[in-house]
């Protein structure tokens, strides 16, 4: 929830954003935060899930710093975007971010195959939310 409280914060929709050009294919406004609120729920259940089913404490941090940094980096693509106007830098750092998921579905798919399963949406959706801001930056660069 602070992660998803977080990146709403550091989302603003104003003018500068609605002045991007982009792509047809780009779903409206409002469809973000019940995708957003959706894929965080089963992020949430996944780590529960792992939470429980991880052999011994040594493991459980490692879910714990892994969906921290996890965490960080989502409210960071936010702020990088959002607040500071850099899809280019986002654009970098969003490979961070997915690659931080599969690290995280890498972890929990070794005792859980159910909480790596619930994280399969939230992979592809950062990877469609990379395409997106790719073309953000080939449609209106540079920054």
């Amino acid at each position: 929830m602070a992660v998803a409280g977080l990146g709403g914060l550091m989302t603003e929709i104003g003018p500068w954003y609605l002045s991007l050009r982009q792509p047809w294919w780009k779903p409206p406004d409002w469809a973000f935060g019940p995708a957003w609120t959706v894929i965080f729920a089963m992020t949430a259940v996944a780590g529960v899930v792992a939470w429980r089913s991880a052999p011994g404490r040594a493991r459980r941090r490692r879910l714990l710093v892994l969906f921290a940094l996890n965490g960080c980096l989502n409210a960071l693509w936010s702020f990088l975007y959002f607040r500071l106007h850099r899809p280019d830098w986002a654009l970098i750092e969003v490979g961070f971010l997915w690659f931080s998921v599969l690290w995280i579905m890498g972890e929990t798919g070794r005792y859980s195959r159910k909480a790596c399963v619930l994280l399969v949406p939230y992979l592809l959706w950062i990877a469609f939310a990379a395409t997106l801001n790719w073309v953000a930056v080939a449609l209106n660069g540079p920054f």
